[in-house]
């Protein structure tokens, strides 16, 4: 069995459990992302005011977590300049996240999200100089057949604002996964709680976060708790696997945020739609089926 430079070889069973671990852990991760794009166009608040308060409620439940995970070993709220380097790309891709479903389809978001593995094998080998395996970047092409699929059945005429959000929002949610593997160090869970805190302070001096209705502070409310959900799953799930395996496996919110588009959204896109996104689920899925046997065997 061959180990990462970067992470301590395990030994063959708790290989195993970590890996499964991490695949449950993203692929949650993923369901609760994929609801961004309900909350975002459910709300008539500004991408600012979303994010204002979506900062709030969730760095309220990371907070929480946090504290509860440190037990009686306490939280560390020293994050040094690489934390604050992780706290300004968090707060970056949170801003282009709502954005990105406010301002164009959310099909579109998801599919543009989906090339984050590829970003990430890259970023991951400039940066870290990590090679990835020729299964993963397989994998991820894989995933990208599945966007080509759904681009060309005619969804990718969104608005161009939107459609460049999303793309700032890929890029720097990859190169967040990079910095979780390169900082190790780093609390990343009280990270993800301070770009929250940062968010909701600068909503306070750019827009007035309390002329919101009450349908909207509760959806706001609801959106906070699903991110907050996310970003912990997702965290601790890219803790324990490479950031390109991460982002693999990450592209099943693409079929997801389709499929809750379609339902609460009435967004039913076409046969194209479905089809790719099945494609990028299978991806995640044979990406999965792999790990679990390379941990089995042997790389």
């Amino acid at each position: 069995m061959t180990c990462d430079i970067t992470v301590p070889c395990p030994t063959a069973p708790k290989a195993r459990e970590q890996r499964s671990l991490a695949t449950a852990l993203v692929v949650a991760s993923a369901a609760f992302f994929a609801m961004a794009g309900i909350f975002t166009k459910s709300i008539s608040s500004d991408p600012w005011t979303i994010a204002c308060w979506r900062g709030l409620v969730g760095g309220l439940l990371i907070t929480t977590y946090a504290l509860w995970r440190s037990g009686r070993r306490g939280v560390s709220l020293a994050i040094g300049w690489r934390g604050l380097a992780m706290v300004a790309v968090a707060s970056l891709c949170a801003l282009a996240f709502v954005a990105a479903f406010k301002y164009t389809y959310v099909a579109n978001v998801a599919i543009i999200y989906a090339t984050v593995p590829l970003i990430a094998a890259a970023l991951e080998w400039m940066i870290l100089r990590v090679r990835p395996q020729v299964g993963t970047i397989a994998v991820a092409f894989l995933s990208l057949v599945g966007v080509g699929i759904i681009v060309s059945g005619g969804l990718g005429g969104g608005h161009l604002g939107g459609d460049l959000f999303a793309v700032c929002m890929t890029v720097g949610t990859a190169l967040y996964m990079v910095m979780i593997r390169a900082f190790r160090d780093t609390p990343v869970v009280w990270v993800g709680a301070i770009s929250g805190y940062v968010l909701f302070a600068a909503g306070w001096l750019i827009v007035d976060p309390l002329t919101v209705s009450a349908a909207d502070a509760w959806r706001m409310v609801g959106f906070g708790f699903t991110f907050a959900c996310a970003m912990i799953l997702w965290t601790e799930g890219t803790r324990l696997i490479p950031a390109s395996e991460a982002g693999v496996l990450g592209s099943a919110e693409v079929p997801f945020a389709v499929l809750f588009a379609w339902i609460f959204l009435a967004e039913l896109p076409p046969f194209a739609s479905i089809a790719g996104g099945a494609v990028v689920m299978a991806a995640a899925i044979v990406h999965a089926v792999r790990s679990r046997k390379a941990s089995r065997t042997g790389d």
